[in-house]
């Protein structure tokens, strides 16, 4: 990335953006039936995980690696949570309302990488979530970034 170009994280404000965020969208998800069940008794401090994992994954500061327990951490949180894709869908409705809510960045560049982001991780904590998951729990921390195409992902043929 060139170095004129912010990083995701900064674009959208930072830390202190991303700590409102998920504080208004942990709000909404509290008041929500579909998923309030899901997180019910969640810590005070999710949130805050919460958002110091997106900002880690926007390129900002590495907290959620140093402090939470990385990637692999957030990939064991969804273990056997059996999660619907009406769940993972609302999930994604709601932070898009807390994002508009907070008034984080609203140009295409930024919500695209956003929204791609989110589709993204949500399907993957649905897939992880199921009986007979095995992830791999040695993954790095993903990095997301403005969205440059490379192409679907086409497996390499097994031998």
């Amino acid at each position: 990335m060139q170095k004129d170009v912010p990083t995701l994280f900064d674009w959208a404000g930072g830390a202190a953006a991303l700590n409102r965020l998920t504080e208004v969208f942990y709000d909404k998800v509290l008041a929500d039936p579909v998923l309030e069940p899901v997180f019910r008794h969640m810590s005070g401090n999710h949130p805050a995980h919460v958002a110091a994992f997106i900002g880690e994954v926007f390129g900002g500061p590495k907290d959620y690696s140093e402090n939470h327990g990385g990637h692999p951490a957030m990939i064991s949180h969804h273990l056997n949570r059996h999660l619907t894709e009406e769940q993972r869908r609302r999930w994604i409705a709601l932070l898009l309302d807390a994002a508009d809510e907070v008034e984080l960045p609203d140009d295409p560049e930024f919500r695209s990488a956003f929204v791609a982001y989110l589709e993204w991780g949500t399907r993957l904590a649905k897939l992880n979530s199921q009986d007979g998951a095995a992830p791999a729990l040695h993954e790095p921390m993903p990095r997301w970034g403005w969205g440059v195409p490379g192409g679907p992902y086409v497996p390499a043929a097994k031998s």
